[in-house]
């Protein structure tokens, strides 16, 4: 369960298909903290207040266009794509632009409202073979020069956390497997996202791979 610090998260909802926007907006139907938004795109995008964005875009030919536009307008909103079923590739292409979640228009409240949970807590939301796919081709690029910067320290807690979401844990998986609360898990993965210098878990998954990283991990060289 998604938690937060005793106040209600609003969540915009933007969808061409009124059927579809009521179906949708019953996912978070009982929902203890989230609270689900209908507006207009322009009303969303000039809302400074609000944080997270659900762009139902399934039956849009232009879908791709419209998201990089938002991004470009509020990069500070984490999406939610609900776009059109396709390749591993496509899911990669959204997320690569600035999507933190996507789903295809097939996906259920279920997993819309698990992907909307996920998002808040800081996580990215994608088939966990999409992630491993966007991870291996970070790799493959060309090492950036190195830099002489002290490396960071991590204590043993951070490297336990740094290792599960190396194996694409949630946060809730890590808590489980830590026996501690989700809500220290996040604590956590912001400390670990702040001394590597990253802004989402999978650049720090990447930077945990790097050779600079391997003796805080204890990992072998």
């Amino acid at each position: 369960m998604v938690t937060s610090g005793g106040g209600t998260v609003r969540v915009g909802l933007i969808s061409a298909e009124p059927i579809r926007a009521t179906g949708l907006c019953s996912a978070f139907d009982n929902h203890p903290i989230i609270q689900v938004a209908l507006s207009e795109l322009n009303t969303m995008l000039e809302d400074l207040s609000l944080r997270f964005l659900i762009l139902d875009l399934s039956f849009d030919p232009n879908w791709f266009e419209i998201q990089r536009m938002v991004c470009r307008v509020r990069p500070d909103l984490r999406l939610i794509v609900v776009g059109p079923a396709g390749s591993e590739e496509l899911i990669f292409r959204s997320i690569k632009a600035g999507a933190r979640a996507y789903l295809d228009s097939n996906s259920g409240p279920l997993a819309l409202r698990q992907a909307v949970e996920a998002v808040i807590q800081g996580t990215i939301w994608a088939p966990r073979r999409v992630l491993s796919n966007m991870i291996d081709q970070l790799l493959s690029r060309p090492a950036p020069p190195p830099v002489s910067l002290a490396q960071p320290t991590f204590s043993p807690r951070e490297r336990q956390v740094l290792d599960l979401i190396m194996r694409a844990c949630s946060n809730r998986e890590i808590a489980e497997e830590l026996g501690i609360e989700e809500r220290t898990v996040k604590a956590y993965v912001t400390s670990l996202m702040r001394k590597t210098g990253v802004d989402n878990r999978v650049s720090l998954s990447v930077r945990a791979t790097q050779d600079a990283f391997r003796d805080q991990r204890g990992l072998p060289s």
